[in-house]
């Protein structure tokens, strides 16, 4: 065992002896306790994901009543159970007007020219410095860059639509509803590029982290992209739609509905074994602190015994 890992095993060891374990202990249980609600929101989001009907473009329309149509209003459609759902298709621009307004109804990427649905741009500061390092490498300091800071991140879309992957038009199709929308998005990068800042020695002396570049990434969806969509299906004023599900970590991706299954088994595995971990050592330790207290009060006792008997 190098001399930093076993700095690292005492220090541990100090941290999980002081105050008799007690709070070492509590904070265990609490971390446990945490992994625990974890476990449970991403098993039931598992769990909808199995029972999601994954279901073609063309079918949408069957799954809700023929009553659920335009003429009802967003109250109305509240009181309906949510259904969940899976479909699989190409993302194009959603069509207004003429047909020949189609091509203009995307966004073009300022740096490539790409078309797209969606542009996420972010700027990131870089920040660089000397901090001396606990941990030596040959009586030698490192120089640690310390982790990127973020600057800026906005995000610009269009209405855009799926369709079925074997459809020749868009006779058929199911809008998508951005709002409230908080998963990640199967975004393309097409721009990456550092930008170099000039720092003056002073700066570098002065400050222990200062800037060193601007990291600016684009990522675009574009169109025509294989997608798999699983959220809340409706019709809003007679338009089959498609919206986010707050309780799922997905709502558009690449992966298939199998693939987002898997994903989430490995999660909750992993989880259900941290929070049995957690909760075993936590137990541990507070029965260790516990024994250790009633034997320090037994001690005091007996002692307090004796002088009191001399």
């Amino acid at each position: 065992m190098s001399s930093p890992e076993r700095a690292l095993l005492n220090l541990l060891t100090d941290i999980a002896l002081s105050f008799d374990g007690a709070i070492l202990g509590l904070t265990l249980a609490v971390s446990a306790v945490g992994s625990a609600l974890k476990y449970a929101s991403t098993n039931a989001a598992l769990k909808k994901i199995k029972d999601a009907p994954e279901v073609s473009i063309s079918d949408l329309r069957s799954l809700l009543p023929a009553s659920e149509d335009k003429s009802e209003t967003n109250d109305n459609r509240k009181s309906n159970d949510q259904r969940i759902v899976v479909v699989r298709g190409v993302v194009k621009p959603k069509i207004s007007g003429d047909e020949g307004y189609k091509n203009n109804n995307v966004l073009i990427s300022p740096e490539t020219g790409d078309k797209a649905l969606i542009i996420q741009r972010t700027q990131t500061y870089v920040y660089s410095g000397w901090k001396r390092l606990f941990q030596s490498t040959g009586h030698r300091f490192m120089l640690e860059r310390s982790l990127r800071k973020h600057g800026a991140d906005f995000t610009r879309t269009v209405p855009f639509v799926i369709v079925g992957k074997d459809q020749q038009s868009n006779s058929s199709f199911v809008a998508v509803n951005m709002d409230g929308s908080r998963q990640p998005l199967p975004l393309t990068t097409v721009y990456n590029r550092l930008q170099p800042i000039n720092s003056s020695f002073l700066q570098a002396f002065l400050y222990p982290d200062y800037p060193v570049g601007l990291l600016d990434i684009e990522k675009i969806l574009p169109p025509g992209k294989d997608i798999t969509a699983v959220g809340i299906y409706s019709f809003n004023n007679g338009v089959p739609e498609i919206k986010s599900c707050q309780d799922l970590p997905y709502f558009l991706s690449e992966m298939t509905k199998d693939k987002m299954i898997e994903d989430l088994m490995e999660q909750t595995n992993f989880i259900f074994l941290g929070s049995v971990i957690l909760g075993i050592v936590s137990v541990g330790i507070l029965s260790y602190a516990a024994v250790r207290y009633w034997s320090c009060e037994r001690s005091d006792l007996v002692l307090d015994l004796g002088n009191v008997s001399i």
